[in-house]
């Protein structure tokens, strides 16, 4: 007889043990046959101390369990309708006989992969269960309630001996299938060294003057190498801020209302222009200061002029006057510009 059954850890099986007057038969440890509806299958490997061998990972829901012996009350089979099964989690052990065919059918192959066949389906497999059966009551037609426990349902391990299954015979055979392009490669490299057929990218003249040159360099420490990039690196900044700083200095002379422009052009030219006049200076000092003192120009600072010559005036009478119209000038209404701007 077959009965819808509950698995043992059910809030009522510990019920029924703590109820007064309920008789009760309990079996521990029996060989039975599970029921899987599988819903996946996953190639997975073991760790570096097993040789990374392969298995396979069955995940799926519990539907039935058949016991090799007969429960009480005629019970040949327990079923459970779909979601009120466990999860159950097999693991499935090649053999080296297996391994080989898988080999064989091309397990090495980015093309092997685990069949879908072996999904969707439900699938017999071994376990150990136990089983609590309680008797029906004698005055009502009641069917026995049944409540079981299947051993190491989330670690259940099977083979081809066990379960009955030879799981390599279901992979389809990829050995004749054409290489990928990077297997194609690989094997390429691998023969053309093995027959010393490899082209190199450099012809043996160039090699010989590679060496040549490291020879004559002679060995060098890396840390003499940064060094030495990191203090040329340095001078290029230096010499980059300074020209940026003389361009910048250059603008603020150029830069009309700024205390550079106005220093420049109404007092160091009237400065450079006594050092040219002073007692000594040749032609080469005047051509050194740059300074062209041209008659007849916009500003006058008391430079001496073709009247001041014929008059006889002398150089330190003009010295003096040139300083007292320089401190007589207004240089806030020149132009238009304030200093503190």
């Amino acid at each position: 007889m077959r009965t819808a059954g509950l698995m043992m850890n059910d809030v009522w099986a510990d019920r029924a043990l703590r109820e007064r007057g309920v008789e009760a038969h309990r079996y521990d440890g029996l060989e039975a046959e599970i029921g899987v509806l599988v819903d996946s299958v996953e190639l997975k490997h073991k760790g570096k101390d097993e040789n990374h061998r392969p298995y396979l990972h069955v995940i799926g829901e519990l539907r039935s369990i058949t016991p090799a012996v007969s429960l009480p009350y005629g019970i040949t089979q327990v079923t459970y309708s779909h979601g009120q099964g466990e999860k159950v989690d097999a693991f499935y052990e090649f053999d080296d006989t297996q391994l080989v065919a898988l080999a064989a059918k091309g397990y090495f192959s980015s093309s092997f992969v685990v069949p879908e066949q072996l999904t969707g389906i439900e699938w017999e497999l071994p376990a150990t269960v136990d089983a609590l059966v309680l008797t029906p009551s004698e005055h009502q037609a009641d069917a026995p309630v049944v409540f079981m426990n299947v051993h190491r349902i989330a670690d259940l391990e099977i083979d081809l001996e066990s379960s009955g299954y030879d799981l390599s015979d279901y992979f389809a055979d990829h050995s004749k299938d054409g290489k990928g392009k990077a297997e194609a490669v690989v094997d390429e490299r691998g023969l053309r060294a093995r027959s010393d057929a490899i082209n190199s990218l450099f012809t043996e003249d160039e090699l010989d003057l590679v060496e040549q040159a490291e020879r004559q360099a002679g060995p060098e420490s890396p840390e003499k190498t940064a060094a030495d990039g990191v203090n040329t690196r340095l001078q290029e900044l230096e010499a980059e801020i300074a020209a940026e700083r003389e361009q910048f200095q250059d603008e603020l002379k150029l830069t009309e209302g700024t205390p550079e422009n106005l220093y420049h052009e109404r007092v160091a030219q009237v400065l450079r222009a006594d050092e040219v006049d002073a007692p000594g200076a040749t032609d080469g000092d005047q051509d050194r200061t740059g300074i062209e003192t041209e008659r007849g120009s916009d500003l006058d600072f008391g430079l001496e002029t073709e009247e001041q010559v014929k008059t006889g005036t002398t150089l330190d009478e003009r010295k003096r006057e040139a300083k007292q119209r320089a401190a007589d000038l207004d240089f806030g209404q020149d132009r238009g510009h304030d200093l503190g701007s």
